[in-house]
């Protein structure tokens, strides 16, 4: 059964919600994940659950987000999110730990030695080396991504 405004306090993690203007904030476990909902003010308790979907360029991608969570709280499988290829979350993942190294004082050399390991660093004259390249632009893509670059990773590419 899917939970109701009644019911939901079962299965939050967070029994002190928080309320403001826009509602009662609340969380709610399901799937080994924590969902983030707003009671509306005024709601009656044992109203059920409703999503407002904002009819934008992302609308599609809140959709396929709501078909996930309805999936999870009715106990269906949930199908994977698709919007990063396993290269792709690899490569981000890569960017991140190139830039927190950079942030941190590690040399462009030392991040490809723990990124690709010491001895394909070693193997290539460092100055010419693709890896040097590469970590180069990795910590320029993971410098994007924390000035707001990271919000394109919620995004599915669309056919206009």
């Amino acid at each position: 059964m899917l939970p109701t405004a009644s019911n939901l306090s079962t299965d939050l993690r967070d029994p002190a919600a928080r309320s403001d203007d826009q509602g009662e904030h609340l969380l709610l476990g399901v799937g080994g994940q924590t969902i983030r909902l707003v009671r509306l003010p005024g709601a009656p308790a044992g109203t059920p659950l409703a999503a407002l979907v904002p009819l934008d360029g992302d609308g599609y991608d809140r959709i396929a987000a709501i078909d996930r969570l309805l999936r999870a709280l009715q106990g269906h499988a949930v199908p994977p999110d698709r919007r990063l290829t396993p290269q792709q979350k690899r490569r981000h993942r890569r960017m991140l730990q190139a830039t927190d190294g950079h942030m941190n004082g590690a040399s462009y050399r030392e991040i490809a030695g723990v990124i690709f390991g010491p001895d394909r660093v070693a193997a290539e004259s460092w100055k010419t080396s693709a890896l040097r390249a590469s970590v180069i632009g990795l910590v320029k893509g993971g410098h994007a991504m924390i000035a707001g670059g990271y919000r394109q990773l919620l995004r599915h590419r669309h056919k206009e």
